[in-house]
């Protein structure tokens, strides 16, 4: 078993918690938070972790990890970096900082392996990329949109810092997956009662026609790709006009610490706890070539 860290105890943190504990590949070895006695290091108490405070030190003074979870913002992740690059651990970025490479589970989830420093774009990237990818595959896009819809309720302090990094982000990861030079991302952040799902409307305008039996075919085979990672994944609309798609996702958060509307946090969760997998199961192929 891999021994993991978490920086961070928000939400997300909690959640990645979780996985671990029910994964058969990881042992929970340290969670960080940056405040004494706050609500999140308490629950990662009652989950059986042990907890520290003082940051990315605090976490270099308790030993070596074989992989770390920033959870934390896009603004500290750099210095994460810099001071666990010569450390060895496999570092799992869930902020919108675009460092690292970045992974999308569905897409290139197996080049994980093959990286020390691990990107996942945002949650919008995340939920839009597997779709735009298949789509981008078949149909030249000139032009590529994603809108993002997130309940206020489930976009901590931290995402609200960080709304730049993640438009910046994830406009340059869209256009990474799709091949387009024009990529547009947006994020709108509901207030609306009761919490709105998180949804992605995304648009697509390709160089020539397309087809809407074979558009179909397209998404249908991402949705259903996606769903396995994400069980509360789920296209709602697709339709076509002449040169352009128009797809719309909706996630519902599946997991116990999550609500059903924050189906954000599950994306980006979710997508972690795959990549280190993929570097778990490397290690393990590995040893048994030794023994």
């Amino acid at each position: 078993m891999l021994t993991t860290a978490v920086l961070g105890t928000g939400l997300l943190g909690l959640d990645l918690i979780e996985r671990i504990q029910n994964s058969p590949s990881f042992t929970c070895g340290l969670v960080v938070g940056r405040t004494p006695g706050s609500r999140g290091l308490a629950q990662a108490v009652e989950l059986g972790c042990t907890t520290a405070t003082g940051g990315i030190d605090a976490l270099l003074e308790a030993g070596h990890f074989d992989v770390v979870f920033d959870a934390t913002n896009a603004f500290d992740h750099p210095e994460h970096a810099q001071k666990l690059a010569d450390t060895g651990a496999v570092l799992v970025d869930l902020t919108p900082t675009g460092a690292g490479a970045l992974i999308v589970p569905t897409v290139n989830g197996h080049q994980a392996a093959a990286h020390q420093h691990i990107g996942l774009v945002s949650c919008g990237g995340q939920a839009s990329i597997p779709v735009l990818h298949a789509l981008a595959q078949r149909y030249r896009p000139s032009y590529v949109e994603m809108v993002a819809t997130a309940a206020t309720a489930s976009v901590g302090r931290a995402s609200r810092l960080n709304l730049d990094e993640y438009v910046s982000t994830t406009q340059a990861a869209i256009g990474q997956f799709t091949g387009t030079e024009r990529a547009k991302a947006i994020l709108n952040i509901s207030a609306a009662r009761p919490a709105p799902p998180f949804r992605i409307a995304m648009t697509l305008v390709a160089a020539d026609d397309v087809e809407q039996g074979p558009v179909r075919t397209l998404v249908e085979a991402a949705e259903t790709a996606v769903r396995a990672v994400i069980p509360g994944y789920r296209v709602t609309s697709c339709t076509v006009t002449e040169t352009t798609v128009r797809v719309i996702v909706e996630v519902a958060a599946t997991r116990s610490r999550i609500p059903v509307h924050a189906g954000n946090l599950e994306v980006i969760s979710a997508a972690a706890i795959h990549a280190a997998e993929q570097h778990a199961a490397a290690t393990i192929s590995g040893l048994k070539e030794l023994a």
